[in-house]
């Protein structure tokens, strides 16, 4: 008679992993090791625990989320699918315990515009709360993740992203603006600012959640402005030499003005006058007024301001 321990044995190895080896090697027909094999099942059962965690242990209101992994798989690229930047499992706070007694406090108010201005605010400290939870825990959040999970357009959630910076001047870590694969006026005026302050790139990119290359993309692209500023092209010729569209040159000459306003003619500050009258510069309706108020009376914008300008 064989040892009882062997008997036993066999009791613990039937479990999932065990059930995945032999899937493996009778219906999908997988020949090669054994020990292979089994590699191959506990990888796909440490997946399955990744995806499908525990749920006794999370707090009322915590959505399980599957979104970007951040790091340098995650390096953007045209054409790139998403499966390609790898997906990291996220635990959001949702709703909280402070939201639920917050509500419960104020309830409605007969003015419907105070009203909506405190479910906007509401939504906001909701969008920043998840997205720098999914950021602590290594994830990337896209605006049409935060439009599923809120349950708002994207529209209305780019303009509280929006709002949120410029109020604060700090930057959301969005997958889009920290892997550098949109354009974001408000970004470009948090980043260059505290790079006129004197901070290093590898400090911006750790103070804004900007990765260093998306930084130096930044900061690349605005020296190249001041350069040929001080060399003395016009607004029209800048565009040409950068390659870069009309409302993007005009951005970097805005963040310029606030600093070093003598690079900037009167031929400059007309031709951004004439761009923010059409509307082909992103500003919110209030910054464009008081942008177009400095372009005619000629007075530069604070340093501290510029991020709110853009």
């Amino acid at each position: 008679m064989g040892d009882s321990r062997d008997r036993y044995a066999t009791v613990g190895r039937r479990d999932f992993g065990s059930a995945i080896a032999h899937l493996l090697e009778t219906d999908f027909k997988l020949v090669g090791s054994h020990r292979v094999i089994r590699l191959i099942a506990e990888a796909i059962v440490d997946l399955q625990r990744e995806f499908y965690p525990e749920q006794d242990r999370a707090e009322p209101g915590t959505i399980v989320w599957a979104t970007t992994k951040r790091g340098e798989g995650a390096k953007v690229g045209y054409g790139k699918r998403a499966e390609a930047y790898g997906t990291q499992i996220v635990h959001l706070p949702l709703v909280t315990k402070a939201e639920i007694e917050a509500r419960m406090r104020t309830g409605r108010q007969g003015d419907g515009r105070i009203n909506r201005r405190r479910e906007a605010r509401r939504d906001i400290e909701t969008l920043v709360r998840l997205v720098r939870s999914a950021a602590a825990q290594g994830g990337l959040l896209t605006g049409a993740e935060l439009s599923v999970l809120m349950n708002r357009s994207l529209g209305r959630i780019h303009e509280y992203v929006r709002t949120y910076e410029q109020e604060t001047g700090e930057a959301l870590p969005l997958k889009g603006y920290v892997l550098d694969m949109g354009s974001s006026p408000t970004h470009k005026g948090i980043i260059c600012r505290r790079f006129e302050e004197g901070m290093s790139p590898p400090d911006i990119a750790r103070a804004t959640g900007h990765s260093l290359a998306a930084v130096d993309n930044y900061l690349k692209a605005y020296d190249q402005i001041k350069v040929l500023l001080r060399r003395g092209l016009d607004a029209a010729t800048l565009c040409q030499a950068t390659g870069k569209a009309q409302r993007t040159v005009a951005q970097y000459l805005v963040i310029a003005d606030c600093y070093h306003p003598e690079l900037l003619t009167a031929g400059h500050r007309s031709w951004l006058a004439t761009l923010l009258k059409k509307g082909n510069v992103a500003l919110s309706p209030e910054d464009g007024e008081r942008m177009r108020q400095g372009l005619e009376t000629r007075t530069p914008a604070r340093a501290g301001d510029v991020e709110r300008n853009l």
